[in-house]
């Protein structure tokens, strides 16, 4: 799990940071940076549900902990992580563009009570993580194991 501490890290000095500079010598794919998440469903997991604490009731704010079983759900996840990927490189503005541009976007339309989840009634305290089930294993494969 990630922890409140190792979030800051997360937006430019993670683990997987070492190969974002690249190598002069190099080829595109030696040069192009290392995927911090290996799939949408770490990035939710690991990330995003801990992001928003936000009290999920079913009525005001909705969200499904079995996310993934939602086509939109899906889609969007997926555009916020890749997004996060690409911004995380950016130690000076990506942070607050990827809050402004996306998460602020999407999530919104995410827990929209009529929206995505309607009906969902998963439900969490406030300052909890959002909701969350395991998806069926090889749903969502770690991408970082799939050679270029």
């Amino acid at each position: 799990m990630t922890t409140t501490d190792d979030l800051a890290d997360d937006w430019g000095d993670g683990p997987a940071d070492d190969s974002a500079t690249g190598s002069a010598s190099g080829t595109a794919a030696e040069d192009a940076p290392q995927l911090y998440y290996g799939s949408v469903d770490e990035f939710v997991r690991e990330y995003l549900r801990y992001q928003y604490r936000r009290r999920i009731d079913g009525q005001r704010r909705v969200w499904a902990a079995q996310w993934w079983k939602y086509g939109e759900a899906i889609s969007r996840l997926d555009a916020l992580w890749r997004a996060w990927e690409h911004h995380r490189l950016d130690p000076a503005t990506g942070a607050s563009l990827w809050w402004r541009d996306h998460a602020d976007h999407h999530m919104p339309a995410l827990m929209d009570p009529d929206g995505t989840f309607h009906g969902v009634k998963d439900t969490n305290n406030r300052d909890e993580p959002l909701p969350y089930t395991e998806p069926p294993a090889g749903l969502f494969p770690d991408e970082r194991d799939t050679p270029t």
